[in-house]
């Protein structure tokens, strides 16, 4: 049976586990959208885990979601990720880079533009702004000839991250941002080519896909999704059909993964897995829901057919997760009121397990 702890052969990688760290915002980079050098040593603190995936990068100014969030978008931003890198690889770590457009989900407080989205229709809820939090605005519709810019910046971005030492991006196409907003068919209300239909909904999706790994190749891209999931007022209709004909278009691209969340049942969650003929990441828990993966989570879902298995929280407090994992130690308990208070402070103050005589 497959372990936790095999080896795989990820692209050019060889991840010594099957352990990934999942993209978490803990919005610590500076107003700029620099990395700093604590996210340097937040990082390495975890480069044990077989592959590490950031927090969301903004791939351009009207794709910033949060304040406090990176960017690759500048040279400066580049430059400022390389200690990064090179501290994750110093350790014998790999990482990929999460690059996230917000999409909607945005504020012009943060970002000094009006969001951007597929339609002009809100999301529900309320966004971090510098100020605290506020109501989601009404979005701009992006223009028939503005969308495949925002799919280039994708690609942009990926190039720049690789400059900047990364082994290769991860699109955020989950949880309610640009990608999952196109995907909808209530945040999308289209009547091009890029709405309505399932082919036009996949269209956006695809097209960024498409660009990064002509920018960067297939075996440096990954994609995140979430069917079937309600992040930020988010609908989808006809969702197995719907993901099923992108995993389809996804699959000529040769990519290093695709990276499921368990926000729909397992009955389709497997129906997508045999679809998907490439690396599965799977998360097996519901993001920010109340329970935490943990090792029984993820024995079952390679058994299942995953082939690597992805951790959020609980490498929060656990830098030594792996470890922990692999020798059955306590996985300690994080604290949520430091998730995004910014500062060090329940983001580098966690230590490894501490062996008493």
């Amino acid at each position: 049976m497959t372990s936790l702890f095999d080896s795989y052969r990820l692209g050019d990688l060889t991840l010594p586990n099957r352990v990934v760290m999942a993209p978490m915002t803990r919005v610590r980079a500076t107003a700029e959208g620099l990395a700093t050098p604590s996210m340097a040593t937040y990082y390495a603190q975890r480069a044990t885990a077989g592959l590490i995936v950031t927090e969301g990068v903004q791939p351009n100014v009207v794709g910033q979601s949060n304040p406090g969030t990176p960017g690759l978008h500048t040279e400066e931003q580049v430059a400022a990720w390389r200690p990064v890198t090179a501290a994750v690889h110093a350790n014998g770590g790999r990482v990929f880079a999460q690059l996230m457009h917000g999409g909607r989900v945005s504020h012009p407080d943060t970002t000094g533009l009006q969001p951007v989205g597929p339609s002009a229709v809100p999301a529900v809820g309320d966004v971090f702004t510098p100020t605290g939090p506020q109501p989601v605005p009404v979005p701009r519709a992006l223009d028939l000839a503005e969308v495949p810019e925002q799919a280039q910046s994708y690609a942009q971005a990926a190039r720049r991250a690789v400059d900047a030492g990364f082994d290769g991006v991860e699109l955020h196409g989950a949880n309610g941002y640009l990608i999952s907003q196109f995907l909808s068919s209530n945040a999308n209300l289209r009547t091009d080519r890029y709405g309505g239909s399932v082919p036009n909904r996949i269209r956006f999706a695809v097209e960024a896909v498409s660009a990064t790994v002509e920018a960067v190749g297939g075996a440096r891209t990954g994609i995140r999704l979430s069917p079937g999931a309600n992040f930020w007022g988010v609908e989808e209709t006809e969702v197995l059909e719907l993901y099923t004909e992108l995993l389809s278009e996804l699959a000529r691209l040769d990519l290093a993964y695709v990276h499921l969340e368990a926000t729909t049942g397992d009955e389709t969650l497997l129906a997508l897995r045999h679809v998907w003929p490439g690396t599965l990441v799977m998360n097996p828990v519901y993001p920010m829901g109340a329970k935490v993966t943990g090792r029984s989570d993820a024995d079952r879902w390679l058994e299942l057919g995953a082939d690597l298995i992805s951790f959020g929280r609980a490498f929060i407090a656990n830098p030594d997760l792996v470890e922990r994992l692999r020798t059955g130690l306590p996985i300690a308990p994080f604290d949520e009121a430091t998730y995004y208070q910014g500062g060090d402070a329940g983001y580098l103050t966690y230590p490894a397990y501490q062996h008493t005589a």
